[in-house]
């Protein structure tokens, strides 16, 4: 049962958060747009299309920095407690510090949740909509940047395998196409091509230079043709996925996505198990970031509420750059991405019961 003091919390804790985000978004997208505006224009990007972006800008980005928004919402209203000494009034009235923490950590529940059906299912449609508008009309050659483009190689699937030297997603055209068909651990046969485009309509391929080697007991069997049209168990997006796709799949079609991707032994594999595992990683340091608020600003101080706040964004982007140091080290080296995506809640979780400790004392 809630009192009235914890409704009181509880409501101040959630309002602020509310209200920080209201505040700083804006601010983002102002900045956004006069970096941007320019290319825009020499894009003639559609209205339409801008503000889809921006709706897109804002889900992605709230949900992105929630953890610094909310760590700070929580140290401006309880320095602000703690500096009209109502803090010392709840304690001195014979409330322990745990149970004053209490509502604090039921507003962690109720932005944690949000947070994790955001990131299961919304966000990613956002950042779907915000990287592609990105790639399309702001960046250099966005187009070709968007996917891997050179020396594709893809295992289809236990006995299907495909290289190409090149492709150009303009045209949907591949370069020095190979498709390798495996009978357990023999080649069965084997189609090459100088060049192979995709059919959207008809969702065939064309080949062109066409040349197909089927391996017999005896002698080998070759058929040669100038173009042949054919039917492949892979679609044009599967070879060539964006850079981002991991971003863009809801919780399901991501896990689905990475087990397809196994399967084909993709180099990526890294980088999609980081964002799989950030899903989960993200809500829980709002529990952290939480406690760690509340420890540095439940006491009142002579800097008063700027020093609080100092020591918060000091500790804030401090977390900031451990997630994103370790999510690099996780996609670009050994460490698995498990141990490294969830390092910077272990660091700042055993922080928070030092400075809890502390606290109560």
């Amino acid at each position: 049962m809630l009192t009235i003091i914890d409704k009181y919390i509880l409501k101040r804790y959630l309002v602020t958060f509310t209200v920080m985000l209201l505040l700083f978004i804006p601010i983002g997208i102002v900045i956004d747009v006069s970096e941007k505006v320019n290319r825009m224009i020499e894009n003639q990007v559609p209205f339409g299309k801008i503000a889809l972006y921006y709706v897109d800008f804002v889900i992605y980005f709230a949900n992105l920095l929630f953890p610094i928004f909310l760590f700070l919402s929580v140290i401006w209203f309880t320095s602000k407690l703690a500096n009209n000494t109502e803090i010392i009034a709840i304690l001195s009235s014979g409330i322990s510090f745990t149970r004053f923490m209490r509502p604090y950590l039921i507003g962690a529940t109720i932005v944690s949740f949000t947070s994790l059906i955001m990131g299961f299912f919304f966000v990613p449609k956002a950042s779907e909509g915000f990287k592609t508008f990105r790639y399309m009309y702001l960046i250099g050659n966005g187009r070709e940047e968007m996917r891997d483009n050179t020396d594709v190689y893809r295992q289809v699937n236990d006995d299907e395998y495909i290289y190409v030297s090149n492709f150009n997603t303009m045209s949907e055209t591949a370069f020095n196409f190979s498709y390798e068909k495996f009978k357990g651990d023999q080649l069965d046969y084997k189609i090459t091509a100088n060049r192979i485009r995709w059919n959207p309509k008809k969702k065939t391929y064309t080949l062109f230079g066409f040349v197909k080697r089927t391996v017999g007991e005896l002698d080998d069997v070759i058929e040669k043709a100038e173009e042949r049209e054919m039917k492949f168990n892979f679609a044009f997006e599967d070879l060539t996925p964006t850079v981002y796709i991991a971003e863009t799949l809801s919780l399901f079609e991501l896990q689905d996505f990475i087990a397809k991707e196994r399967k084909r032994g993709s180099a990526n594999i890294d980088i999609y198990l980081v964002v799989l595992y950030k899903k989960y990683s993200i809500p829980v340091s709002a529990f952290i970031l939480t406690i760690i608020a509340v420890a540095v600003s439940s006491m009142k101080r002579r800097g008063g509420m700027g020093m609080n706040l100092a020591l918060g964004i000091l500790i804030a982007f401090t977390f900031v750059f451990f997630d994103k140091i370790f999510g690099v080290l996780a996609e670009k080296s050994s460490i698995p991405p498990l141990i490294a995506v969830w390092i910077p809640n272990f660091i700042f979780g055993g922080l928070a019961y030092y400075l809890l400790r502390n606290a109560k004392r």
